[in-house]
């Protein structure tokens, strides 16, 4: 009997060996495949600006092409707000730093408010892609390499991500490509970056989109002054002191809820 119950064991042991063997293997080939969509975007990044691409989507291609874009729009309104919208999207699904510029753009194609409208959807949706993209090679990588201080922190961030978010769209300190990444690492539902996305970035959105439709104006002061125009030319103190303000009143509720768990722990 002691001999039969010796072999039943040695059978469970081996069989749980086999099956973590193949778990460990299909945990693998998961990861590997969720690494894909992101190789991919990162590839088409990569070949856009080996091709020059982002050339196009400059301040100074909206400058030299805005009278034929006019026209484009004006005799194509409908087909042209597709076109501006898939473009903007697959621009911040690439990582191609050109948010400001096609933001100002919107503005003095389709005005302040349809212009803004198209951008934050376009915005929206374009982050949301990449941060699915990002969220499971990344998560896996935090987790697999994270120690206590970052374990740490990456809990504090799932408990206020909304918050989180929310500033750091309010407040452009960060490049966007930047905010759409880093939520990825730290596991955040995918419903919580939408809501902290489209809502961070209205205020930033229509204010550039409300300056681009004095783009003509911009440029005069630009050639009045003699230097090239720069996103420094609309980005006007009045604007970013606002943008700030809202960031900063954003901060507060975070603020308290961090006070509120040191003092509680």
């Amino acid at each position: 009997m002691s001999h039969g119950v010796s072999n039943r064991a040695e059978e469970e042991t081996a069989l749980r060996a086999r099956l973590g063997r193949k778990d460990g293997t299909s945990g693998e080939s998961r990861s590997l495949w969720r690494a894909v969509p992101l190789a991919l975007l990162i590839a088409g990044g990569i070949a856009c600006y080996a091709l020059g691409l982002q050339n196009h989507v400059s301040l100074s291609a909206l400058v030299h092409h805005q009278e034929a874009l006019s026209i484009h729009v004006d005799a194509y309104p409908v087909r042209s707000g597709l076109a501006f919208f898939f473009v903007y999207v697959a621009a911040v699904v690439l990582s191609i730093p050109a948010a400001s510029v096609l933001t100002i753009a919107a503005g003095f194609l389709f005005g302040p408010f349809l212009g803004g409208t198209i951008t934050v959807l376009a915005a929206t949706l374009g982050s949301s892609l990449l941060f699915v993209a990002a969220r499971g090679v990344l998560g896996d990588l935090l987790r697999r390499r994270a120690g206590r201080f970052v374990e740490r922190l990456a809990e504090g961030f799932r408990r206020n991500a909304f918050l989180y978010l929310l500033v750091l769209r309010l407040a452009p300190i960060f490049p966007f490509f930047i905010v759409n990444i880093a939520p990825a690492f730290f596991d955040v539902k995918l419903r919580t970056f939408v809501a902290a996305t489209l809502l961070g970035i209205v205020p930033a959105t229509f204010a550039y989109a409300w300056l681009g439709c004095e783009l003509d104006d911009v440029i005069a002061r630009a050639g009045e002054s003699g230097h090239a125009l720069s996103l420094s030319d609309f980005a006007t103190k009045e604007i970013s002191l606002a943008l700030l303000a809202l960031a900063v009143i954003a901060t507060l509720p975070l603020a308290y809820r961090v006070i509120k768990s040191r003092r509680q722990g």
